[in-house]
């Protein structure tokens, strides 16, 4: 207990980067997912291609081998980012081939009339995905979709391998210094299980608001 509370600022700014981090990669990883989703179901055998190769591919590859090619092999052909936001790019197109099949499979749901109905009211693919199809389908899988995120908050922690000081870092970093991993690494541990718990509670109380109105 006195690692944790002797060090009590390396740990929560590392905290506060996990959050940070997980925050800015659920925003992309949702709009990236709700793209490559649409792309699943269009009509266009093209794109339909292009969405299922992204999935494919991102679901069938480590999240580790990834990041670790990201940060380290794209600078020898000139391209660079700080690790923060190459860490960001990695897990967000990783996370959002999970919620592109998450969220395909809620429109899946919606029955097949109401897009019909759509198109007999002259609405377009886009115009029926976007005011008729998409609301119902992500309603349906609200569930689903934080299940994911909480995924995504666990994934955070391999951005240490790649030298973001995120949580799992910052822990690691303060028992290289006072030696009681089971004291550190609990400490950091129940941290995840927290904010874990959080995003289950917000989407289960998303999931019952939305049912309600449906």
């Amino acid at each position: 207990m006195d690692a944790l509370t002797a060090h009590l600022d390396e740990l929560g700014h590392g905290l506060v980067t996990t959050v940070h981090l997980t925050v800015v990669t659920t925003i992309g990883a949702l709009l990236l997912g709700v793209v490559v989703a649409t792309l699943r179901v269009c009509p266009v055998p093209l794109l339909r291609s292009v969405g299922t190769v992204y999935v494919e591919v991102l679901q069938n590859l480590p999240l580790l081998a990834l990041l670790v090619l990201f940060v380290f092999a794209l600078p020898t052909i000139g391209i660079t980012f700080p690790l923060f936001t190459s860490a960001a790019i990695v897990i967000a197109a990783y996370e959002g081939a999970y919620l592109a099949e998450a969220i395909r499979a809620g429109i899946n749901t919606v029955g097949v009339g109401q897009a019909e109905a759509a198109r007999a009211i002259g609405l377009t693919f886009s115009q029926s995905l976007r005011y008729v199809i998409l609301p119902q389908g992500l309603r349906a899988v609200v569930q689903p979709m934080g299940n994911i995120c909480i995924a995504l908050l666990m994934n955070t922690s391999l951005a240490a391998a790649v030298g973001v000081v995120e949580l799992t870092q910052a822990a690691n970093n303060v028992n290289l210094v006072e030696a009681q991993p089971i004291a550190v690494f609990t400490g950091a541990g129940l941290a995840y299980m927290l904010l874990a718990l959080l995003i289950g509670r917000l989407a289960g109380t998303l999931e019952r608001r939305w049912a309600i109105v449906r």
